[in-house]
């Protein structure tokens, strides 16, 4: 979930700087900082789904 956002935010960061605009003083710089902290987070494992919940790795008995 957090890739999705960050293709987004940095989707969004790249209209942003081919436009050479920025929304309320954030520039497309901004957006690709924050696309790249998501990203970090997504490798890092936040938000997925626990060993102890099982989620989708859970096996079969």
């Amino acid at each position: 979930m957090l890739a999705i956002a960050a293709a987004i935010v940095f989707g969004l960061g790249l209209l942003l700087d081919l436009i050479n605009t920025q929304i309320g003083g954030i520039s497309g710089t901004t957006f690709l900082l924050l696309g790249l902290l998501l990203l970090a987070l997504h490798q890092a494992g936040v938000g997925t789904a626990g060993v102890r919940s099982g989620g989708w790795r859970r096996a079969r008995r």
